[in-house]
Order: structure tokens, then sequence, then C-alpha cells
């Protein structure tokens, strides 16, 4: 199923920690939500997508070395309703989504912690187009991330959302053999708008703050076994373009040891999914990034119910 999807940015905020610094604004999407059947849009009808989980981890600087006293612990639960129409553009099915985020977090930097519970970065999506074979099946898309979220100025423990727009197009595959066996991936690019209320600390004046577009991926590798499936899946992110302060790259601002502060993650761990007869399908997970750098780098786990209505 195509994607998208939440605001764990908050999830995945953090600024300044002593001497070391992570991308400043985090992630609009939840990386590793999507994997079976990442690619195979439903037919014309409505759907309820629930995804609910936990991430715990501790921030990783540029060279991927573990930031003493810094860390993020979050409760997750994301609402996506997608409608998929009769309508069709160069021979697609066209459809639409909406997602709703909300996060419960405690985040630490420096030995400081704070606690926060609100609403993230919400996605809309006009544009949703499947294309479908006997076993392969693919689809374009263009999400909204709207920078909806509660953000503290000065303060990322206490910030749920990035206060910034981005765009991000999207293209998703799944290849489903005779026998059961599945190969699905979800591609993505975001592009970020700059945080125009940016402060390096509480009571600073305001600067324009431009975190760095990225590449990402959800994937996963598995076997279809009647209405089970088990394989692994995980996610892969990189940062193509630098964080920039007042127009300018962070490492001309705050020292050469943060490279621009550009993130890089990998992740991978078991999944199962279980299809129900009335095509309700349930989906449980757990990922562990094993490598990360001007990031946080830990465990997430996952549970997901795809519900036609």
């Amino acid at each position: 199923m195509k994607v998208n999807q939440m605001a764990v940015a908050a999830v995945l905020a953090a600024l300044v920690a002593g001497n070391a610094v992570a991308k400043e604004g985090g992630d609009q999407y939840p990386n590793g939500a999507e994997n079976w059947l990442a690619g195979a849009v439903p037919p014309p009808g409505n759907y309820f997508l629930n995804y609910f989980g936990y991430y715990d981890a501790e921030l990783r600087d540029g060279d991927g070395d573990k930031v003493p006293n810094t860390s993020v612990r979050a409760w997750f639960d994301a609402l996506r309703f997608i409608k998929m129409t009769d309508t069709k553009i160069l021979g697609g099915d066209w459809g639409m989504h909406l997602i709703v985020p909300v996060v419960s977090q405690e985040v630490k930097l420096g030995g400081r912690s704070a606690s926060v519970t609100d609403l993230g970065d919400i996605t809309i999506n006009p544009i949703i187009v499947a294309w479908h074979t006997p076993n392969l099946h693919w689809t374009v898309a263009l999400d909204f991330n709207l920078p909806s979220g509660k953000y503290k100025s000065g303060d990322p423990r206490k910030s749920i959302g990035t206060n910034y727009w981005s765009v991000e197009p999207i293209f998703a595959m799944t290849w489903l053999s005779d026998s059961g066996w599945e190969v699905s991936g979800k591609f993505m690019y975001n592009i970020k708008s700059k945080n125009k209320d940016f402060r390096p600390a509480p009571g600073a004046p305001k600067m324009d703050y431009e975190s760095g577009d990225d590449f990402h991926m959800d994937y996963v590798v598995g076997k279809h076994i009647g209405p089970w499936a088990v394989g692994l899946s995980g996610y892969y992110l990189k940062q193509t373009t630098d964080d920039k302060l007042e127009g300018r790259k962070i490492s001309s601002t705050i020292g050469p040891w943060s490279s621009g502060r550009r993130g890089e993650v990998f992740a991978i761990g078991p999944s199962v999914s279980y299809t129900s007869k009335t095509g309700t399908m349930f989906i449980a997970q757990w990922q562990h990034e094993t490598e990360a750098e001007n990031r946080f780098r830990g465990d997430k786990a996952w549970f997901k119910a795809v519900l036609p209505f």
C-alpha cells in the first residue's frame, strides 16, 4: 500500500548537545512505515490506516559516535485516511490521502529532559496514481507536509513539529511472485522550505534555518504463506544537501566538525503481517538502526492496521 506520513518529526528533533550537533528539524515522515505491498494501492474505496509505535534512541555525531546524555523516547500514533476513486489518470487509479499524527515524547539534550504530547505535522496528498499487472504494481504520488505540529523556538526538547513546509515526490513498487515471494520499496525525496522562527537558544533572536533535503526509502523482502507473511523490512535515509543558518552552511557557522549536519541512517528488522478474509491487514515489526550519523540511532517497534470501510 502506498504511503506516507507523519511527523515523528519530533521524535527525531535535536539540535545542539554540548559539542555535538544533529540535523535540526527532524523528519516529517516516519521512516519504516511502509513495507508489505508498498506499491500495491488498494482498489477503489475508502480505507483507514493506523500506525502505532515506540522509538528509543541516542544521538550520534558526524562520526557515528554516541553523544553522552542525549536521547529520545517517543510513542506515536498516526491516523491515515485513503480514498481511491474510479477515475483514471494515464490508465492508473487516482486517489488521495490525509495523515494526522500525534506524538508523546521525552527528549534529553545535554542531560536536561523535557516531555511533550501534541499534534505532529499533517500530510496531505491530492494525487496518488497506481497501476497494476498480475505480478508488478507501482505508484507515483506527491505529498505535502504542513507545519501544523507544536514547535517551541529555541528548545527542541519541547517541539513536535518541524515548523517548515515540505514537498515530497514518491515512487513505490511491489513485485509479488506466483509462489508468494514479495519485494517492495517506497522511494521518496523530501524538499524543505526554511524555518524562519529558529532560535539557537531561548531568548536569542530569530534566524532562518534551512534543513537539508534528503532521499529516503522503505523496503521489505519476504514470503507470503496463506494469510501470513514474514520477512525483513527497514529503511535507509541519506541527506543530500547541507543544513544552512542564515544562508550559510552550518560548518562555516559552528565549526568544521559539523560538516553541514548531513544525516544518514540504515535500519533492518523482522516483520510479520496477517490479512483476514474481510481484507483487514495487521502488521507488526521491529526495526534496529545499525548505522547512523548526525541523527538519533536506536530501535523502533510498530503495529499497523489497514481497514477498509
